[in-house]
């Protein structure tokens, strides 16, 4: 079932990123500081927006994916700077990565990318989507997107994106499925949009 966050899913929310994190694949054996990937791209939903928050329930109360959105990018990216990435970099200083990913996830920490205003000007709002294998392949992601999207529309949002690896097929189909169009590309990372 779909349910709100709720603030003790914040552990699930970081197991859920980092066995996610690899493309859609598990990541733990990538790094040595596991908390990293989440700390970038969920926990900080969770904490900071957690009404555009959603996971998906196996039925025990246990999260087997979730939908992290927010309301309005620019506005989640201030608040971070104020609330959430000051600890993180004290916490984990430039240099004091255990491998070359850890370092690299360290240094976007520290180093912060800024959605693109053409992005953000028509399409304001943003979220992030994994679900663990056992939730794949049942229509959880679907339903998450819609329920999320509803939120944002019913919140006066004109407009979601989400960046996603070039190199993750999969994903990019699905988005494209849902109605996502690429509004920015580059070597790395696509930009998708949805007009709400």
């Amino acid at each position: 079932m779909i349910r709100p966050y709720r603030p003790h899913d914040l552990d699930r929310l970081y197991e859920i990123c980092l066995r996610t994190a690899a493309s859609g694949e598990d990541a733990t054996d990538l790094v040595v500081d596991r908390r990293l990937f989440g700390d970038l791209y969920a926990a900080p939903y969770g904490v900071l927006e957690p009404e555009h928050a959603l996971v998906v329930d196996d039925g025990t109360g246990m999260p087997i994916g979730y939908v992290l959105g927010v309301l309005d990018t620019r506005t989640f990216e201030a608040r971070g700077e104020r609330e959430w990435w000051p600890v993180l970099r004290e916490r984990h200083p430039i240099g004091s990565g255990d491998n070359g990913l850890d370092e690299l996830l360290i240094a976007m920490l520290h180093h912060r990318h800024l959605a693109d205003d053409d992005v953000v000007t028509t399409h304001p709002s943003h979220l992030h989507i994994d679900l663990l294998p056992e939730a794949q392949g049942h229509g959880w992601g679907r339903r998450l997107m819609e329920h999320l999207q509803d939120l944002l529309r019913a919140a006066g949002s004109p407009g979601v994106h989400l960046g996603v690896s070039a190199q993750n097929h999969r994903a990019r189909g699905f988005y494209a499925h849902l109605g996502y169009e690429e509004l920015h590309a580059d070597d790395i990372t696509r930009t998708l949009g949805l007009r709400l």
